[in-house]
């Protein structure tokens, strides 16, 4: 193949990156004063405003994939895959929060809605199991699992509300106002305006990334698992450096476990848009192992939240961002397998 044509595509790849880099560094800013100005915690704008503008990718994808191109296995793929991404991008938050083990430094407040991810996710893999045994029970072409996910996903952002409120309410210590001149309504026009771009950037990613795959001669059903996965996170890892930036190392967290509680929920949308069917019926059981291995890799956050070991391998990240790291290379790795 011609030069031009193999670099055209990793040309219109590193622009869609380096777009998303500095909307999603911005992005992280004004999320922080925005939870200033109203009074809510990183937390909570982290898991609602910041997952929900980078986790629109992974709708518009899926969206397409059960319509447009009526792939649901790319749909299923790009949604669970995406949440293995995710909690892989916690290596990365920990390797560049230098100061200490950023499980130290996160707010155990996080377990409630990584608690809540471990709910949906079992629940989406066991559906992926039951799916070809023809037991899972319908509601016309949509599979039962999805109201049950909707319903579950309204009620972990209220419980974790709540929760958030509370914790907020308790903490009396007069704080530095750390944004005095810039006002909230402000805030809120450049938040619009830097998560539009990191949403247009977000979803033009992964049709670079299918033409990638093209060009380069990768294997469509591997890239389109793991790689579309990744080029539509790609927004939930600019924010998590820009938010380590300005050390809202919670807000990063909160927004890589709401991506995930979010993604779940994606899940249930594109089955309500696949018509011939419920949509886990329809796709291969090998993405039950994406959902496992999330359910996994949230296991080993929870662990490391409460342990808070601060030991760093050679200074750079310690023991429980390796076993993240390893439990996202195995997946990979047996999807690689399976695809062969």
């Amino acid at each position: 193949m011609a030069a031009p044509e193999l670099l055209i595509p990793w040309a219109d790849f590193l622009l869609c990156v380096a777009l998303i880099a500095v909307a999603g560094n911005r992005l992280s800013r004004y999320g922080d004063v925005i939870a200033e100005k109203t009074g809510l915690s990183g937390s909570w704008i982290g898991l609602i405003l910041l997952a929900t503008a980078t986790s629109l990718p992974e709708l518009i994808t899926g969206a397409a994939a059960v319509t447009a191109a009526g792939a649901p296995d790319i749909a299923a793929g790009d949604v669970l895959g995406s949440c293995v991404f995710n909690l892989v991008i916690l290596v990365a938050l920990d390797f560049l929060h230098r100061h200490e083990s950023v499980y130290r430094r996160a707010s155990q407040g996080h377990l409630l809605s990584a608690g809540f991810g471990i709910i949906l996710l079992g629940l989406v893999g066991v559906n992926l199991l039951l799916a070809d045994k023809h037991i899972v029970p319908t509601l016309g072409w949509v599979g039962l699992y999805s109201p049950l996910l909707g319903l579950l996903y309204l009620f972990s952002m209220r419980a974790v509300f709540l929760y958030e409120r509370e914790q907020m309410a308790a903490f009396t210590e007069d704080m530095t106002e750390q944004y005095p001149g810039i006002r909230l309504r402000r805030a809120v026009m450049w938040y619009v305006a830097v998560a539009a771009v990191v949403v247009g950037a977000g979803v033009w990613l992964p049709s670079i990334g299918t033409t990638l795959a093209e060009v380069m001669g990768w294997n469509k059903s591997f890239v389109g698992t793991l790689f579309v996965a990744a080029a539509t996170s790609m927004p939930e890892l600019s924010v998590t450096i820009g938010a380590v930036r300005i050390r809202a190392v919670d807000m990063a967290i909160a927004n890589l476990l709401g991506s995930n509680l979010f993604d779940l929920c994606i899940l249930a949308i594109d089955d309500l848009a696949y018509l011939p069917g419920p949509l886990l019926s329809h796709v291969s059981s090998v993405h039950a192992l994406s959902a496992f291995s999330a359910m996994v890799m949230t296991g080993i956050f929870i662990v490391g939240l409460l342990y808070r070991a601060g030991t760093r391998l050679f200074k750079t990240v310690g023991w429980v961002s390796i076993a993240l790291l390893l439990v996202y290379l195995g997946n990979a790795y047996v999807l690689y397998l399976y695809d062969k």
